[in-house]
């Protein structure tokens, strides 16, 4: 009945949109239409014989000559962020096409020979380093009018991209990666990883084919380990490429308004190519990496509830305040985990209401990350609607700080209506202030908390009891 009660409020609560802004890519250009002939005597079909000496006068693109020892060895003794950075160069000034190549193989020695010959020097293979100079500052002006920039993505070490920061200078960083966007939203750039769980990168291309609601896919191409998405979303173009290594799908997602296409268009090859998805972690910033976001505290000897993604790959868990956690359960599925402050007792925990929500309107619960409120601790609010139902996934429009994934969801009458969340890598392409957050039900929390032998404390709270039911958790990754 609980679970009943609970569609029908959601259901009831759903407001039809069309999600016309969702996040996504651009998408390759159109072709430009074919002219057509116009009737009358001069409109003559073109000759077979013309048309076969067209064709033979085409060149077929030759094969990429294989780099030799010297040539491979000069580039390996680079550090991995110099050899992309010359690819980058390479690739604005239109002499590298596909993507970067930490190895700097083939393709890219062959880039180096072109950007060469086209500026009258031999034709080594390897830059010196006037060269090199002279490369960096070829683009210099358009790239620095762009604001263009190298980073490494701070949600996942090794990461690494190129970025126009004067395009999108406001980022934030998630559990599922990081993100770019300009002031209005007008273009977004979003980074994704997603644990394929056994599913195969077909699924997945199937999956970003069909979401969100409303995406007309124009192009979509898939290899054994790879696949393009482009099209449109709304009034917003999209592009979407993806990558597969060991059981992992990485990605990006370029969005942006029609109007921005004269600008944007020519950016996405360039932004997509200098996507280096599996970097060596190992070259990644030295310093420690760490993640914050949110718990429920469902039991007073310290078990606390959170987002699995939060916790993982975690080098050590913390709940701040209380001291180090150890992981106990996670679920794919339901995207939530169970972490257990060690030595903790008598606990402020969260109160589960037996009866569900009754309301759209909810506030959320969670602790901002420590920039937000200058180093303190405390757990704030912000409101949120519900904006629908994406299969298991409780969507919510809703505009909380970093920092509150993995905290509680009120209705009006201060009911746990659930954990918040991120939407799922596959809606990644919806408007930011939309489905970025979604809702774990209560019901589904019980669920998790059953099979690993846990009763939360049934009854109804207050708004401050929740508060203090609700605590920072720290993930220091490797």
């Amino acid at each position: 009945m609980r679970a009943v009660a609970w569609v029908t409020v959601i259901a009831l609560a759903f407001v039809p949109q069309a999600m016309a802004q969702a996040q996504a890519p651009a998408p390759a250009p159109a072709q430009a239409p074919v002219p057509t002939a116009k009737a009358g005597p001069k409109a003559t079909p073109k000759s077979p014989t013309k048309a076969a000496k067209k064709d033979k006068q085409k060149q077929v693109p030759a094969p990429v000559a294989v780099a030799t020892p010297e040539q491979r060895a000069a580039y390996a003794a680079l550090p991995v962020a110099e050899r992309v950075a010359i690819q980058s160069d390479l690739l604005w000034t239109g002499d590298l096409s596909g993507s970067i190549d930490p190895d700097f193989g083939d393709r890219s020695i062959a880039a180096v020979r072109s950007f060469q010959r086209r500026n009258k020097f031999e034709e080594t293979g390897i830059l010196t380093r006037e060269q090199r100079q002279t490369l960096a500052a070829s683009m210099r002006t358009r790239k620095e009018y762009n604001g263009w920039r190298l980073v490494e993505d701070e949600a996942t070490p090794g990461v690494r991209l190129g970025i126009p920061s004067k395009l999108v200078p406001n980022s934030e960083i998630g559990t599922l990666g990081s993100r770019w966007s300009s002031g209005r939203g007008e273009i977004q750039i979003e980074t994704f990883r997603e644990k394929m769980a056994g599913a195969t990168l077909q699924d997945l291309f199937d999956e970003m084919k069909r979401r969100p609601n409303g995406r007309r896919v124009e192009q979509g191409t898939i290899n054994t380990n790879s696949f393009v998405l482009s099209g449109m979303q709304g009034l917003k173009k999209f592009h979407v490429r993806a990558y597969l290594k060991d059981n992992e799908a990485r990605g990006i997602t370029i969005l942006y308004d029609q109007a921005m296409e004269t600008i944007m268009l020519p950016m996405v090859d360039i932004i997509t190519s200098s996507y280096l998805p599996f970097g060596d972690p190992a070259t990644a910033s030295s310093s420690r990496r760490v993640h914050y976001g949110s718990g429920i505290v469902v039991t007073a000897a310290g078990a606390v509830i959170t987002e699995r993604q939060l916790t993982d790959d975690c080098q050590g868990i913390i709940v701040a305040g209380l001291g180090r956690a150890d992981l106990i359960a996670e679920d794919a599925a339901s995207d939530l985990a169970l972490i257990r402050v060690n030595g903790s007792r008598n606990l402020k925990t969260m109160p589960f209401s037996s009866e569900p929500p009754k309301s759209a309107d909810l506030t959320l619960i969670g602790v901002p990350e420590p920039e937000a409120q200058a180093g303190a601790r405390d757990a704030a609010t912000a409101s949120a609607t519900l904006r629908g139902v994406d299969g298991t996934r409780v969507l919510l429009d809703a505009h909380p700080s970093r920092g509150f994934v993995g905290g509680a969801a009120l209705d009006k009458d201060g009911r746990l209506a659930g954990m918040i969340d991120m939407a799922p890598a596959t809606l990644a392409s919806l408007a930011p202030q939309t489905a970025r957050i979604s809702l774990v039900p209560t019901a589904t929390i019980r669920k998790f908390l059953a099979n690993v032998g846990l009763r939360p404390v049934e009854g109804n709270g207050t708004l401050a009891d929740a508060k203090h039911a609700v605590v920072r958790v720290i993930c220091v990754r490797k």
